[in-house]
């Protein structure tokens, strides 16, 4: 079951390596993280700007990453994967710019919130924790898919490469990152976020540098990838022709492909809305609530950007190149996404090679811890502590804490025990509930004052329930139905939050007058920076006239 071939050793020896450092990590941190609460769901607020961006891009740069992006490039070509792509850069872009510093800010304002749902509900005054505990409960279901979506991604790598059984090695990735991170909390999971960022962004940026090179120049790969048929394009989309059980025909040395789909403008919209899911993302604004200080924000933003933008890319080019280089290779939507894996262990040395695809294990890992630890926090701090026992102690609450772990962990499994699953489509889906459900009310949260508490909860249900009923009743209909269901579930939950708030009472007076305490310390600094420039000004226009008047 665990044969080895020649060469294979040396892969294996790579990969333990990777796994011996992680773990190391996390026992590193576990004494500081296990001193409080707060210091294990949050790091007390102390991680720097290197760490803060390339955890929360790796993090949320899962499994599709390296497998789910560039496994969609290689099936369909350009458009469907091209716009996405675009649409994540836009939507990591705007979260950063509008939402890092005023989450960092407003979540120490109100109530020194150490998880997202407890921001929303101290965000309202909720006392009865109504709100916390209705996002608690979302993100504990569609953590659980996004989980079973990176323990995907471990076992379709090892069964690639060895041959290994795939259930068996899919638990063996679940156990290792349920294990660090129930160790090391936050810290370790940051810390080990960023080195896997650091493996991920390398091992793409190799992969494609050797898959162009492999393929004989950019020259050779355009003119093969040119002639099948709307593989280049970005308003027509390449369509493999299948038979009944999915898989692509093949004539000769050739892959055949039916006449190219449209991709018209509602879809461009509809696949570029995934941009939109940031807002909301729990993995993603809780890093934004950890960094050391509002300043260190604008570093973090540029880092994140380059590193988004430059693995996005190589990414979705390694999928189109491969084609180009193994045209016949992998013919199911889903063996398409072992292509990052394939390259690899065709073009490079073995040990070199277990390096390289660590890197796939960096993707899902960092992802599946941080779903864990998020979910964890939300059930132990908001319900656990929340609603069932509200003096419970810190260490209460990281008991609660390691038993949802455990919990989610077994589900994750569960949602992973089908090797065939497509990573991307298991991960749309959970972005868009996680995105429709809480990006509207982050942003509402943030700018609007008058938002109410019953706003909230109609803005989180709403986005949830549409989710689910778009994808599952209104999408099967297709034509203009057949949109990505995040963009209809964000604007259906904006609208509730509007309408509710608009219809209830307006929040209390304690409720204003801390928005307009956040808003005042921005505007204080503001002004202060303003000042500040002024006075370096005046100086710099002192000092020139006391240098003329010397000449």
């Amino acid at each position: 079951m665990f044969e080895l071939k020649d060469g294979d050793v040396f892969v294996v020896l790579a990969i333990l390596v990777y796994f011996i450092v992680v773990l190391t990590i996390g026992f590193i941190y576990a004494k500081r993280s296990n001193s409080s609460t707060s210091e294990y769901f949050l790091g007390g607020r102390k991680v720097g700007p290197w760490f803060t961006a390339l955890s929360a891009e790796a993090s949320d740069m899962s499994g599709y990453l390296l497998m789910g992006l560039p496994g969609l490039a290689y099936f369909c070509g350009a458009s469907d994967v091209g716009w996405t792509a675009i649409g994540l850069a836009i939507g990591t872009y705007l979260n950063w710019l509008l939402v890092a510093k005023r989450l960092r800010k407003y979540s120490v304002v109100a109530g020194d919130s150490i998880t997202l749902p407890g921001f929303y509900s101290n965000r309202f005054h909720d006392d009865k924790n109504i709100v916390a505990t209705i996002a608690a409960v979302i993100i504990l279901i569609f953590f659980c898919v996004y989980c079973g979506s990176c323990f995907v991604t471990c076992g379709k790598l090892f069964n690639s490469l060895f041959g290994w059984d795939y259930s068996i090695m899919m638990v063996f990735g679940a156990l290792i990152v349920f294990l660090y991170t129930m160790v090391g909390g936050y810290l370790s999971v940051v810390a080990t976020d960023f080195v896997q960022g650091c493996l991920m962004f390398v091992a793409l940026v190799v992969v494609f540098v050797g898959s162009i090179t492999m393929a004989g120049g950019v020259d050779n790969t355009v003119a093969f990838l040119r002639d099948i048929p709307g593989y280049l394009s970005m308003t027509t989309m390449a369509t493999p022709l299948v038979d009944a059980n999915g898989v692509q025909m093949v004539e000769g040395s050739q892959a055949l492909f039916d006449v190219p789909a449209e991709y018209g403008l509602l879809t461009i919209i509809s696949t570029m809305s995934w941009g939109l899911g940031y807002f909301g993302m729990p993995q993603v604004l809780v890093r934004f609530m950890g960094i050391r200080s509002e300043e260190e924000v604008k570093t973090s933003r540029r880092i994140a950007i380059v590193w988004v933008v430059i693995s996005m890319f190589t990414a979705v080019m390694i999928g189109m190149i491969g084609r180009s280089i193994m045209p016949t290779a992998l013919l199911t939507q889903s063996a398409a996404e072992s292509i990052f894996i394939v390259l690899s262990q065709t073009m490079l040395p073995a040990f070199m090679c277990g390096l390289v695809v660590s890197g796939i294990l960096a993707a899902s890992m960092s992802s599946a811890s941080s779903y864990l630890l998020i979910t964890g926090s939300s059930v132990a701090e908001n319900i656990f502590r929340g609603v069932f026992k509200k003096d419970a102690t810190d260490n209460q609450v990281l008991i609660v804490s390691r038993i949802t772990l455990a919990a989610v962990l077994l589900f994750g499994i569960f949602v992973a025990w089908d090797e065939n699953s497509v990573i991307f489509n298991v991960v749309s889906y959970a972005w868009a509930g996680l995105g429709a459900s809480f990006g509207p009310l982050t942003l509402f949260a943030l700018y609007w004052r008058r938002t109410t508490k019953q706003g909230a909860i109609a803005g989180m249900v709403t986005g949830a329930a549409m989710v689910l009923i778009w994808h599952n009743l209104i999408k099967p209909m297709g034509g203009v139905f057949g949109i990505y269901e995040l963009m209809p579930a964000f604007l259906c939950s904006c609208i509730a939050i509007v309408v509710v708030s608009l219809l209830t009472k307006e929040p209390e007076q304690s409720v204003l007058d801390e928005f307009d305490h956040y808003m005042d310390e921005g505007k204080m600094e503001r002004n202060f920076e303003e000042v500040l420039d002024r006075s370096l000004m005046i100086d710099d226009i002192e000092t020139e006239i006391l240098v003329k008047a010397a000449d």
